[in-house]
């Protein structure tokens, strides 16, 4: 396994801290009632927790893969998906448009849960280390 800086286990150690969560929220919130109390709560800790972990990981350098600019790699446009996604979600189920709020959570939980979270499985990366050693 790799040996990382202080300051990427931090970071990496944040972003699974708060993304592991959304994989069972997420997943709660598409499949159950929609519109309650519960669901509206559950909602704004899965976007505040998304976000977190969005903002964190673009501070995490790719280490897997090809680099632009030195430190971004391709799984960063899945937290520039989630920094697109949550807050025209947002704005859409303020307006009412819940069709178009739902489209934005399916998409933000196939793309930066499923697809994201598949490529953490990589040979080289963290949790490719945890699973498969």
């Amino acid at each position: 396994m790799l040996l990382y800086s202080n300051s990427y286990n931090l970071l990496m150690y944040l972003h699974l801290g708060t993304v592991v969560p959304c994989i069972f929220l997420g997943a709660y919130l598409l499949f159950f009632r929609k519109g309650n109390s519960l669901h509206k709560v559950l909602g704004k800790i899965y976007m505040t927790l998304m976000m977190i972990t969005a903002i964190a990981s673009l501070f995490s350098p790719a280490l897997v893969g090809p680099q632009f600019l030195n430190h971004f790699g391709w799984i960063h446009l899945f937290s520039f998906l989630t920094l697109y996604s949550i807050p025209t979600a947002l704005i859409a189920i303020k307006k009412g448009n819940v069709r178009k709020h739902k489209i934005k959570m399916i998409m933000l939980y196939v793309g930066a849960i499923m697809i994201a979270g598949g490529f953490t499985l990589v040979p080289g990366r963290y949790l490719h280390g945890v699973f498969f050693g």
